[in-house]
């Protein structure tokens, strides 16, 4: 066990964050912590790494183990460019790499009494910077920017000139190349795009080490978690399994709970009702009867009424007007600024229905095109024309339009004066304004709270095409299923971009995928996305090897090619190694001569041999990049 959450309870004043959180993170394992916005789960990091003191509890760790912690506010130093930030990840392995080459530079002058314990010194240092990956640490370093999404020419810029997303690309980049033990990782998916996002669920799948992770992604969590601790109520409970089996678990408990609370509350009644007939006859006996009942009752621990899914939370709303069939035409579209051209000739067309997800990286266009559709920018060339009776209902977290003295009841009402107070009411509790809830000043809430404030206008709206610009960014869990749930069940048309691959999965009838400047067409969901686009990454690997054929040719041929292909990579995998293996020899080889205490008097001989280990040295590094990217092709 690497670390073990015994009881913590923490509170600010006479609020209380956390009464009862207990769990173990063991070696190796990947653990996610889920909740309601605001349940604590970012509160509970905080006090594992020291930075806030529980009241009360216990946390202990596995002695001398590194943590590694990933907030959701993270700062770098303004000064230094991304490579040179992120290197300082492994400043103890360029220390011992300068010890090194110093102790190299000294050997010819080395007096011989103190050679011995010299060059142990420095088979011992040598040894240590090769076990904790001295000779690849440098390729790591941008295996893993390159993974966290910066292009090689952004490695140079200055941090100073970064957006606070691209700092906390940056400090999670430097934190996973620390290698700790255990890796702390509040919403670390944020400011990823889809690619990227990928690229850490390989990484942490396959982490050495213990991984807690705090995330409202679904589809990520799924993928690397083997237990979910989740905080309710501001306790925790525990369930093993993948994100997946969490869910079922929980829906399970919830069934099995609604059970036993309404099993109770039919005792209670029962109860009532014998002691209220015994109170009626009003003799002794019977009245001492009543008596131990109720003390019964009042012995009794009563369930608390779980919170149910109300009928108004699978509400279904239709657009006042209906659109024509054909609801908008994109045609020779390009866009772009000053000599950065974001994509060119775009034709789409959609129809009333469709519910059409936008996918792609960071910076290639997906937002800029809504708001050409939006009219926010013109656009260099081509043009999109809206169909009949089309409106459009725009969501963008950056323009919320709120009377900031509002309350989140006043705002509904001001918009539509024309609902009711239950009607107002139903709405907001679909979208999870409960009670008094519904009372707060719109400058008082979160970004999430904002959020489902503004989906909940736009859901009112006479808009029967919605265009979303990542609907779900700062929606905890529930408030994406409730939303997922409402636009299942819009009968408009839906235009959306988003990074959050398991809304995707449950909302989008089509995808479109921006690269390379232009869009592809993906006629599914998420899933179907991907199982087509590695179809595609196949048959262009075989286009580019053989001459194309013909619809019937056949598969044994194309079969046999790519097993070619596979085997030509293992041969040369399997030829880098061998060399690997011949050059590490070498270097054991040379660093045993240089130990010889003949040698040491031969200043001429020993900085040949030093001069010929600095040259292995460089080929084994260059062939160990090598090695990572031919199995990573493979």
């Amino acid at each position: 066990m690497i670390l073990s959450i015994s009881h913590i309870a923490k509170s600010y004043g006479v609020d209380s964050i956390l009464e009862d959180v207990t769990f173990n993170v063991e070696e190796d394992e990947k653990v996610a912590i889920v909740g309601v916005n605001g349940a604590g789960k970012s509160t509970v990091l905080k006090i594992i790494v020291n930075e806030i003191k529980e009241d009360s509890g216990e946390i202990s760790f596995k002695k001398n183990i590194k943590v590694g912690y990933l907030s959701q506010i993270s700062e770098c130093d303004s000064n230094a460019t991304i490579i040179e930030e992120v290197t300082h990840a492994k400043d103890e392995l360029i220390g011992l790499e300068a010890e090194l080459k110093s102790m190299e530079s000294k050997m010819s002058s080395v007096k011989e009494d103190d050679l011995s314990d010299f060059m142990d010194k420095y088979h011992r240092l040598n040894e240590e910077f090769e076990n904790k990956g001295g000779y690849t640490y440098k390729g790591e370093i941008v295996s893993v920017i390159r993974g966290l999404g910066f292009a090689d020419d952004e490695f140079d810029k200055k941090i100073s000139t970064l957006s606070g997303g691209q700092k906390t690309r940056v400090t999670l980049a430097k934190i996973l190349l620390m290698n700790p033990d255990l890796l702390l990782l509040d919403e670390p998916t944020n400011h990823l795009d889809i690619k990227a996002i990928e690229w850490l669920e390989n990484y942490l799948k396959s982490y050495k080490g213990a991984v807690v992770i705090v995330s409202h992604d679904r589809y990520f969590l799924d993928k690397i978690v083997t237990k979910v601790v989740e905080i309710e109520f501001k306790k925790s409970s525990v369930y093993t399994g993948t994100f997946t089996e969490y869910t079922k678990k929980k829906e399970q408990k919830r069934i099995d709970y609604l059970k036993h609370y309404f099993e109770q509350q039919k005792y209670i009644k029962r109860e009532e009702e014998i002691i209220r007939n015994y109170r009626s006859h009003a003799t002794e006996s019977e009245i001492i009867k009543a008596k131990s009942r109720e003390k019964r009752l009042e012995h009794l621990e009563r369930l608390e009424k779980p919170m149910e899914v109300s009928a108004d939370m699978r509400f279904s709303i239709s657009p006042a007007i209906e659109s024509g069939k054909d609801v908008l035409s994109i045609r020779s579209l390009s866009m772009g600024f000053n000599d950065n051209v974001l994509f060119n000739d775009v034709n789409i067309d959609i129809k009333k229905g469709e519910r059409v997800a936008i996918i792609g990286g960071n910076g290639t266009g997906k937002t800029t095109l809504l708001k050409v559709l939006n009219e926010v920018y013109k656009p260099l060339s081509g043009d999109f024309k809206l169909g009949t009776n089309v409106e459009i209902g725009y969501y963008d977290q950056e323009q919320q339009n709120f009377n900031e003295d509002n309350t989140i009841f006043d705002e509904i009402g001001d918009a539509y004066p024309n609902l009711t107070n239950t009607k107002i009411r139903n709405i907001l509790g679909a979208f999870l304004f409960t009670n008094d809830d519904v009372f707060k000043k719109i400058s008082s809430l979160s970004g999430g709270e904002r959020g489902r404030v503004a989906l909940a206008k736009l859901m009112l709206s006479n808009a029967n095409l919605l265009i979303l610009d990542e609907p779900t960014n700062h929606l905890d869990i529930n408030s994406k299923e409730i939303l997922e749930t409402s636009l299942n069940n819009y009968t408009g048309t839906i235009l959306f971009v988003s990074h959050d691959r398991f809304f995707i999965n449950r909302v989008a009838t089509r995808v479109l995928e921006l690269e390379n400047k232009r869009f592809t067409n993906y006629l599914g969901n998420y899933d179907y996305y991907v199982e087509k686009k590695t179809e595609n990454a196949v048959i262009k690997t075989e286009n580019a090897v053989i001459p194309k054929q013909s619809a019937g040719a056949d598969s044994y041929k194309q079969q046999k090619e790519e097993e070619r292909i596979k085997r030509k990579k293992e041969n040369e995998i399997k030829k880098t190694e061998e060399r690997i293996e011949e050059l590490e020899g070498k270097i054991k080889d040379v660093d045993e001569k240089l130990s010889d205490p003949s040698i040491a008097s031969n200043s001429a001989r020993l900085n040949e041999l030093t001069n010929e280990r600095s040259g292995f040295e460089d080929e084994l590094n260059a062939l160990y990049e090598k090695w990572e990217e031919l199995t990573n092709e493979l």
